[in-house]
């Protein structure tokens, strides 16, 4: 009986020699789908992370508001007023400005959270900015700039002149001063229903949403609150999280244990997370389509080997080659194609990355958004790939296994 170690890894790699053009075909097509795979996953992988980045750059992962001002509705009549004449239509109530109670209290409940990595309070309202005659309708923001750079990384954001925060200054979007001919120094004028100052810009912001860039004003807490007629409120708390796909469950969690009304940004961009399921669940579909291709490729030369040789596989049983060696040695070639096909693959994944950074840029001339392909995704596919090629090779290991040495050698 043949015991030489490595017995099934030789003869193997000689079945595989002697068909060279098959072999060199099939580990082409692996590679060719191992590219795709790859380059795929890297590509959804950097669209999606680009767009969170843009869709989160500007918004707190978790938002904590007042709860939503409702009627209280009339107490229903006992069945002895028989005679009452119950109004059931009430007219729904204005949202008015109001601070969230104790929020002072509640900062340090927060910071303590271990899935929070940050926390900032915020007066927002409505206003007017006004510059000699030209009006424009703001979104005035009063905060501590510290505290807020923690969560939308603001300082990053700055486009021209220096982020700073003092009394009487603000941070103005880029589109609403040249809607209203700013520079950085030049002072405007905040209007409310409650109050008006003048402050002076120090610093012009680029949010990555034009309609944001148009209506944004950015003030010192206190500002904002002696504008909004909120002395010592917070309209509401900005909360960043340590893993954004975390922020509903977390949003659920804090709401069941404080009075508030407590938003997570999954809440506020459904459609966004709607799209994003639909990559990946396209991505996924694309893999499985590509692996189902790549084990039938391999499987089809396999089946097409083991006709070939027949007079080889009988000759090999009739040596001494049991019936486990020759269908691990058909395992064997399964693999090796797998591999192969593997490395040449993720060599071209990574070319096409590299074209398409090089050659794919927007209308500034930089590259529409990052892509590479992380090393634990290149493995992953690898082994996916060598797999996927051990699998295909199993049906025709188990008919080669199964063949009667004095009818294959007659053949």
């Amino acid at each position: 009986m043949l015991t030489a170690i490595g017995f099934e890894w030789r003869v193997a790699v000689r079945f595989l020699r002697e068909g060279r053009m098959q072999t060199l075909l099939i580990i082409v097509g692996v590679a060719a789908g191992v590219a795709v795979i790859a380059y795929i996953s890297a590509l959804i992988s950097g669209l999606q992370a680009n767009t969170l980045s843009k869709t989160l750059g500007a918004q707190p992962h978790i938002t904590v508001r007042v709860p939503d001002d409702v009627v209280t509705p009339a107490m229903a009549p006992s069945s002895a007023d028989t005679n009452l004449t119950v109004i059931s239509d009430a007219q729904p109530r204005a949202q008015r400005l109001r601070s969230i109670s104790n929020w002072q209290a509640l900062l340090p409940l927060l910071e303590g959270n271990p899935a929070i990595s940050a926390v900032s309070p915020m007066v927002a309202g409505g206003g007017l900015a006004v510059r000699g005659e030209a009006t424009k309708a703001i979104a005035l923001q009063g905060v501590e700039l510290d505290l807020y750079d923690r969560i939308v990384g603001l300082r990053s954001k700055v486009v021209s002149g220096s982020p700073r925060l003092l009394p009487g200054e603000a941070i103005v979007g880029r589109e609403l001063a040249s809607d209203l001919g700013l520079r950085v120094g030049d002072r405007l004028t905040l209007q409310t229903s409650s109050a008006n100052d003048s402050v002076r810009v120090t610093a012009l912001v680029d949010l990555g949403v034009k309609d944001l860039n148009r209506r944004t004003v950015i003030v010192p807490l206190r500002l904002a609150q002696s504008l909004l007629g909120l002395p010592g409120g917070a309209t509401n708390i900005d909360l960043k999280v340590h893993n954004v796909w975390l922020a509903t469950s977390l949003a659920r969690d804090l709401a069941s244990e404080f009075p508030y009304k407590i938003e997570s940004w999954q809440d506020n961009n459904a459609s966004l997370v709607s799209a994003l399921n639909a990559q990946s669940i396209s991505t996924g579909l694309i893999r499985a389509v590509v692996l189902v291709v790549v084990v039938l490729g391999i499987a089809s030369v396999l089946v097409v080997s083991v006709v070939q040789k027949r007079r080889e596989i009988g000759i090999l049983r009739a040596m001494g080659a049991t019936r486990a060696q020759v269908m691990r040695l058909f395992l064997v070639q399964g693999a090796v194609v797998g591999a192969l096909g593997s490395v040449l693959g993720l060599g071209l994944a990574v070319g096409m990355i590299w074209l398409f950074t090089q050659f794919v840029r927007g209308s500034d001339g930089l590259p529409l958004f990052d892509i590479s392909l992380s090393p634990t995704l290149g493995l992953q596919v690898a082994l996916i790939a060598t797999v996927c090629g051990v699998l295909a090779a199993v049906a025709p290991a188990r008919t080669a296994a199964a063949m009667d040495p004095a009818q294959a050698i007659r053949i």
